[in-house]
């Protein structure tokens, strides 16, 4: 249940967490759940329930276990703060985040309702990122709930775009993915969409990481937008990332 990743934006992905439910437009085609339906339908003992919520704690210390350094997606086949995760499960998963420092561990919400609850709780280590999910100008209200909390670095996930995200408060947000649906039921992306963002992050200096136009063949339409691509990061590291080369190639 964990694994390298072929996200664009980070190395290898931790699932201490799976299943999830549907909170809101983004959610419709989701990609973890035909994963998790695929994964039972081979017999997969952790998703025998399909894409019910469920805890692994025999996963919890896994990341202590690696020795190099490792950028790690939390949950990509769930959402820490669903409903259904108990709180003491979700202050095990920040303990072991923060006993390993020489990781740096991106967690990404719906739920940011549940965030601003939970934060003044959580140990905020300086190596977690902390994210939500803006799909389109209905979901920007999450954005104000993860200024909230105490990550070090926060940062906004706008896939999949589905419409215009017009007014992007970026007060204290410091990186800003975007990238189209992918998928049998991919819904279009609109390139001024994509663009308006873009203009917001260059106007108030936040990286900005173009993941994907997205579509049926995500990998023939291909990640440049206005005739480059787009790789920023956190930390001032701009245009290039060595430790991402093979996902931006």
């Amino acid at each position: 249940m964990s694994q390298s990743s072929k996200i664009e934006w980070t190395e290898y992905t931790w699932n201490p967490v799976t299943g999830c439910s549907k909170i809101s437009s983004g959610c419709q085609n989701c990609y973890a759940e035909r994963m998790a339906l695929r994964l039972r339908a081979m017999g997969t003992k952790r998703y025998s329930d399909g894409f019910a919520v469920r805890t692994h704690d025999d996963l919890l210390d896994v990341p202590l276990k690696w020795r190099k350094p490792r950028t790690v997606f939390v949950n990509s086949m769930s959402d820490l703060f669903h409903p259904d995760v108990p709180d003491e499960f979700i202050f095990q998963v920040f303990e072991t985040m923060r006993q390993s420092p020489q990781h740096t561990f991106q967690v990404l919400t719906k739920r940011s309702d549940r965030l601003v609850e939970l934060s003044p709780r959580l140990p905020w280590s300086h190596n977690v990122w902390m994210g939500v999910s803006v799909e389109d100008d209905a979901a920007v209200s999450r954005v104000d709930a993860l200024r909230c909390c105490g990550a070090r670095v926060k940062f906004l996930s706008c896939e999949p775009l589905i419409g215009p995200v017009r007014h992007l408060n970026l007060e204290g947000i410091d990186w800003v993915i975007v990238g189209g649906e992918s998928g049998p039921r991919a819904r279009p992306m609109e390139a001024e969409w994509a663009l308006s963002i873009r203009d917001q992050c260059l106007a108030n200096d936040v990286p900005y990481f173009f993941k994907q136009w997205g579509g049926r063949q995500k990998k023939r339409n291909g990640r440049v937008l206005d005739g480059r691509t787009w790789d920023e990061m956190p930390g001032g590291v701009r245009d290039s990332v060595a430790h991402l080369t093979r996902a931006s190639s």
